[in-house]
């Protein structure tokens, strides 16, 4: 398998990319935008991999069997930075630093890479920081910004930057993919690939956790029972709770391992009382972690909202005789006798409250519980 094996339906991209590793087109930074689950972070790493393979070929590069390939795709090469973040947003120092490390030679590699995978998660400020690295990059140094599209980026940043654009690869090439990679059931493997809207990610998670296909079965049936504002409030609870549960569930295993750790690392036994000079140092961990469980949550609520979403989705092709085909299908006659009861008006209506609840838990410092309770309210 090559590096390039992991973006289905990208056949436009792949020869883009393929064609800059070899010399073609090649320039000093890159955006690659696209939305979620169309696999912008790996088509950026995939790239960095075949710009440090060690294969003699230009034409070969990317061949994911050499040293090079195999620690980039690990993310444990020396030349190539990932840059993510589990919190709200990317800081001003988390940016100064990529600048630093930016500026270093490379040590094994042709490239010093920076992949920045949550460039729209950085405030203006701090966005102006990357400018002058960008504007005027070292040598032999590469820079990949990944976001939704190029309006999430500042102008002054996008217009320096090559575009590369993915889109949703189609259902049956997910499939397929999840097939060959991970040897899922193809069966289970189109109804994951469909149900996930060809976000990979997501397809991977329905395939390997019996748990999450069963959230999300309960998440696309609800709008089956909502016809009191009292069904609105248990139904708003219900998705918050759905939520949270996936969020928290990820995370506790994860918070704890890194308290161990730290506490290992600073020589203090679990359950020891922690001397004065160290809890600043355990405290900034704790507050590290809230951050990221604030964002898990608002993550998984955003997931939530969009296999909700795909129900009314449902509904407006069924209500406008689409010919394309249901993302639920398993629901077909629930689909269609509600799409007997309401209009296409409604329908979009409905989606508009879901869209406007998915902005404001996503980009706002509402309470997710109130907002996802008014737009329950608009879904009567």
């Amino acid at each position: 398998m090559t590096v390039w094996d992991g973006l289905p339906g990208q056949a436009h991209v792949v020869d883009q990319l393929r064609r800059a590793a070899a010399g073609e087109g090649l320039t000093h930074a890159w955006l690659f935008t696209g939305p979620p689950g169309s696999g912008r972070s790996t088509a950026a790493k995939a790239f960095a991999a075949a710009l440090n393979c060690e294969a003699d070929d230009p034409a070969a590069r990317g061949c994911g069997q050499c040293t090079s390939c195999r620690e980039v795709l690990a993310e444990t090469h020396p030349d190539v930075a990932f840059v993510r973040t589990e919190k709200v947003t990317i800081t001003i120092d988390e940016a100064r630093e990529m600048v630093t490390k930016a500026g270093d030679r490379p040590q094994s590699g042709r490239w010093r890479i920076m992949v920045v995978e949550d460039a729209d998660r950085m405030a203006e400020r701090t966005t102006n920081v990357l400018l002058k690295a960008i504007e005027e990059p070292t040598p032999r140094t590469v820079w990949m910004l990944c976001a939704p599209s190029p309006a999430d980026v500042l102008v002054t940043i996008r217009s320096r930057c090559r575009p590369v654009g993915l889109r949703l690869p189609p259902v049956e090439d997910v499939a397929a993919l999840l097939v060959e990679r991970d040897g899922a059931d193809p069966a289970l493997a189109l109804e994951a690939a469909r149900a996930a809207q060809s976000h990979v990610g997501i397809a991977r998670r329905l395939v390997q956790d019996p748990s999450a296909r069963e959230r999300r079965t309960a998440t696309v049936r609800l709008p089956l029972t909502l016809s009191t504002v009292s069904q609105a409030v248990a139904l708003a609870e219900r998705l918050t709770a759905i939520a949270t549960e996936e969020a928290t569930s990820s995370n506790e295993e994860r918070d704890a391992a890194e308290r161990s750790k730290l506490l290992a690392t600073l020589g203090v036994a679990e359950g020891e009382r922690l001397p004065p000079s160290l809890r600043s140092q355990v405290r900034a961990l704790e507050e590290d972690q809230k951050r990221r469980a604030k964002r898990s949550v608002t993550d998984s609520l955003d997931r939530t909202l969009t296999d909700l979403l795909s129900f009314y989705r449902d509904v407006l092709v069924v209500q406008l005789g689409g010919a394309v085909e249901l993302v639920n299908t398993e629901l077909g006659e629930d689909i269609a006798g509600f799409a007997a009861g309401s209009s296409p008006e409604q329908t979009l209506a409905r989606m508009d409250a879901i869209n406007l609840t998915r902005q404001r838990i996503t980009s706002t410092n509402v309470a997710p519980l109130l907002a996802v309770e008014a737009m329950a309210v608009a879904l009567i």
